[in-house]
């Protein structure tokens, strides 16, 4: 039977919370956990104390991938030639009011 890893040698875990309110999870912080079972229940207690939660998401950090800062330019700067996506190319009727 092998030991149980320490908490300084468990997996880092990120926690996302989708709140009462809310239609999206939020990032709310992470934690080191032994397994996504015991994130999930570490997550509950640390990150929904006030019972504002209605669900959670627990992911290995390992698993996220995220660009470089240093490449904004490249990744960002071509959707400014797509005035399409700016809400200011739509005419919007008068009958609808304000969006």
């Amino acid at each position: 039977m092998s030991q149980p890893a320490s908490q300084g040698e468990w997996p880092l875990w990120e926690v996302f919370v989708r709140s009462k309110q809310g239609i999206e999870h939020k990032h709310c912080g992470s934690l080191h956990a032994s397994d996504a079972q015991q994130a999930l229940r570490m997550a509950r207690d640390v990150y929904t104390r006030r019972q504002e939660g209605v669900s959670i998401w627990v992911i290995p950090s390992a698993a996220i991938t995220a660009s470089d800062p240093a490449d904004k330019e490249s990744l960002f700067d071509p959707a400014k030639d797509k005035v399409y996506r700016h809400p200011t190319f739509f005419v919007i009727p008068d009958e609808v009011g304000h969006m």
